[in-house]
C-alpha cells in the first residue's frame, strides 16, 4: 500500500483539567460533529477535551498518543485508502477475511474467516465466516457485509481497486464473481488459476476491509455508495473506531467494545501531525506524546542515553525511490536514465541520512520477499554520468524538477542528490509540498521526478510488480501502477510479471522476479533508494508494540502502558 501523501488546538485534559477545559473547547470545536462526540462524557466519566501542539501534561493512562507525520492522508474510505499513513488507521480500524501473522507473515491466520478453501480448478475461493461477530454500529457482520465490501471497491474504482481488478473482477461482472451464498457463507471467483497464497494475501489488504453495509447505504447519495459519507466516518468492526480526522492535524480512534477479540488496551488512540523529527523527540522526551515515528538518525543517536525512552524497530516491505516522468524528453533518454543512477552519493545517503532507520536496496522488491535481490550495482560516479550525458546529446546537462514530500530523511535525500548532479550539469529544482500534494501530482504523472515511497499492500512479490507492469499507458488507462505514473511502457515486463504471478512452482518464481529485476536495474525510469527499517521511539512505559512489515500492521490496539 502503499505511499505517503496544524490548526486547531486540542490540549489532552487530565482530570484535574477537564472540568475547567471542557466549556471553552466544547464552545471552540462546536462545528465539529466528532469532536463533540469525542468531548461527551463516557459513562466512567472519561474523555478526551483538547489536545494542541504544545501538551500541558503528561498523556492519560488510557490514551495513547503518537506523534507521525500524517500529513499524506485523502481519505478514511477503505476502498480509497492507498497512503502509508492511513494505511495504519485502516489495518486498526477495520477487520478483513484474513490476515497474515505480524511475526510470520508468510502464515495467514483467519480475522473473520472461520475457514477457506478453493475449488479442484483453481477458481472458486469459498469462505465461512464466524457466527455472532458485530459492526461497532451493532449490525450483525454477514456474508453479505463483506461481498458488499468487495464488491464495492471494483465498483468504485479507485487507487487500490486494482488488486482486486487484477482477478479479472469489473464493474460489469464482480456481483457474479463475488457473492454471497449463504448468510455466513460468500464465495470469489477469479478468472485464472493463480497461486493460491497470492489470492489470500490480496485480501489482506486494506481493499478487502469489510464494510457496515447497512450504515454505508444509509448515507448514499446518488448512488456513490456512500462515498462521500465514509471519506471523514467510519463503518468497520475492529478493535478502534475511528472518531475523528482532521487533515494535517490528527486522527482520533477510540476502543470498539463490540470487537470480538480481544478488546483494546487503550481506551483511544490519537494520532498527532508532528512533521519535524526535532519536534518529535522533544515531545517525546518532556512525555507529551507516548511513541515517535519518525526520528532522524541524529535523534535517535541523542535519546540512546535517555533511560526513560527504549526503541523498537521492524525491516519493512517499503522501498524510497525517484521517478522519471518519461513524458519528459530529456528524462526519457535511455542514457539519461542510467546516467541518473549514478548521481546518487548512496553511500553517504546510508551511512547518515538513512542510518538506522533504512537499508541501500537498489531492487523493487524489498529483502524479506519471494525473489528478492541483493544486488547493487549503482554507486556515485559523476564522470561516468557525464560520459551518458553526452552521448545522450546534453553534454552540459539540462534543467528538470522534482516534487518532494517535506519530511526527513526525503528531504535530505532531495537536497543530497540535486547536488551531486549539478556536479554533472542537471540543474535540479525542488518543488516542495505536503504529501498529499506532491501525491495528487504524481498520480496526475504531471511530475518531471518525484521522490516517494512505496510499500508492500500484501506480503507476495507481486505487490510490487507495480513498478514494472503497464498494460496500458494510456492517460485515461484503467489501472495506474507506478510504471503508468511514470509513462514507462513495459509490455514485456508485463508478460514476464502476469507468467510470474501464475507460477506456483516457488523456485520457478523466485528466478522469473530475480530476472526482471536485474533488466529493471539496467533500463527502468527509477532510481532505488533505499528500504526502510522502520524505528520507533517510545516511553519506558509503553509495552507490546511491534511494527509490523506493511504499512496496514502495526496493531496500536495491542500495546499497554
Amino acid at each position: 500500500m502503499p505511499e505517503r501523501t496544524n490548526s486547531g488546538l486540542f490540549l489532552v485534559c487530565t482530570p484535574t483539567l477537564q472540568t475547567s477545559l471542557v466549556k471553552d473547547c466544547t464552545l471552540k470545536f462546536s462545528s465539529s460533529r466528532i469532536t463533540r462526540r469525542l468531548l461527551c462524557a463516557t459513562a466512567s466519566g472519561a474523555l478526551i477535551a483538547c489536545y494542541a501542539s504544545t501538551a500541558l501534561a503528561a498523556t492519560p493512562k488510557d490514551t495513547l498518543v503518537v506523534a507521525w507525520a500524517i500529513d499524506d492522508i485523502i481519505t478514511m474510505d477503505p476502498g480509497e485508502v492507498f497512503e502509508i499513513s492511513g494505511g495504519e488507521i485502516m489495518g486498526n480500524a477495520y477487520d478483513r477475511l484474513l490476515r497474515f501473522d505480524v511475526n510470520d507473515p508468510s502464515k495467514l491466520i483467519a480475522d473473520v474467516a472461520k475457514s477457506w478453501s478453493v475449488s479442484s480448478d483453481g477458481k472458486t475461493y469459498i469462505f465461512e465466516l464466524k457466527p455472532g461477530l458485530k459492526f461497532a454500529s451493532g449490525n450483525p457482520i454477514t456474508a453479505e457485509d463483506v461481498a458488499f465490501s468487495l464488491q464495492r471497491g471494483v465498483l468504485l474504482d479507485k487507487s487500490p481497486a486494482f488488486i482486486l481488478t487484477q482477478f479479472g473482477l469489473t464493474k460489469e461482472n464482480v456481483k457474479d464473481k463475488v457473492k454471497q451464498t449463504g448468510p455466513l457463507t460468500l464465495s470469489f471467483e477469479t478468472d485464472k488459476s493463480y497461486a493460491p497464497t497470492f489470492v489470500y494475501n490480496c485480501l489482506t489488504a486494506n481493499i478487502a476491509s469489510i464494510l457496515d453495509k447497512k450504515l454505508v447505504l444509509s448515507k448514499e447519495v446518488a448512488g456513490d455508495l456512500g462515498y462521500a459519507w465514509l471519506k471523514t466516518n467510519y463503518a468497520g468492526s475492529g478493535p478502534l473506531k475511528i472518531r475523528e480526522w482532521r487533515a494535517n492535524e490528527i486522527v482520533a480512534l477510540e476502543r470498539n467494545d463490540n470487537y470480538y477479540g480481544e478488546k483494546s488496551k487503550m481506551a483511544r488512540v490519537l494520532y498527532r501531525h508532528v512533521k519535524e523529527a526535532s519536534s518529535q523527540r522533544l515531545q517525546l522526551e518532556k512525555g507529551d506524546v507516548d511513541i515517535a515515528r519518525n526520528l532522524s538518525p541524529e535523534d535517535l543517536k541523542a535519546l540512546a542515553a535517555n533511560k526513560s525512552i527504549k526503541t523498537t524497530a521492524t525491516p519493512k516491505g517499503t522501498v524510497y525511490y525517484i521517478g522519471l516522468n518519461q513524458k519528459n524528453p530529456n528524462l526519457a533518454k535511455p542514457e539519461v536514465r542510467e546516467a541518473m543512477k549514478w548521481l546518487v552519493d548512496y553511500a553517504a545517503i546510508g551511512d547518515t541520512l538513512i542510518k538506522n532507520i533504512g537499508t541501500i536496496n537498489q531492487n523493487f522488491i524489498p529483502i524479506g520477499l519471494l525473489g528478492a535481490s541483493a544486488e547493487k550495482p549503482y554507486k556515485l560516479d559523476v564522470d561516468k554520468a557525464k560520459a551518458l550525458l553526452a552521448k545522450a546529446g546534453l553534454p552540459n546537462g539540462f534543467k528538470v524538477t522534482i516534487d518532494m514530500r517535506t519530511v526527513q530523511p526525503v528531504q535530505g535525500i532531495t537536497e543530497a542528490f540535486q547536488q551531486t548532479a549539478k556536479r554533472a550539469g542537471i540543474d535540479i529544482e525542488i518543488l516542495p509540498g505536503d504529501g498529499k500534494q506532491t501525491l495528487t501530482k504524481y498520480r496526475a504523472r504531471t511530475h518531471d521526478m518525484y521522490i516517494g515511497q512505496w510499500g508492500a499492500d500484501y506480503w507476495d512479490p507481486h505487490t510490487n510488480a507495480t513498478f514494472v507492469q503497464n498494460p496500458d499507458n494510456a492517460d485515461d488507462a484503467k489501472t495506474k501502477p507506478l510504471a503508468w505514473r511514470n509513462a514507462w511502457a513495459t509490455p514485456e515486463l508485463t508478460k514476464k510479471a502476469d507468467a510470474a504471478v501464475l507460477e506456483r512452482d516457488a523456485g520457478k518464481r523466485k528466478l522469473m522476479y530475480e530476472e526482471m529485476q536485474a533488466e529493471f536495474r539496467k533500463s527502468s525510469p527509477f532510481i532505488m533508494l533505499y528500504q526502510q527499517l522502520e524505528t520507533a521511539a517510545l516511553r519506558s512505559d509503553v509495552n507490546n508494540l511491534k511494527i509490523g512489515p506493511t504499512s496496514d500492521s502495526t496493531y496500536m490496539f495491542k500495546v499497554t502502558k
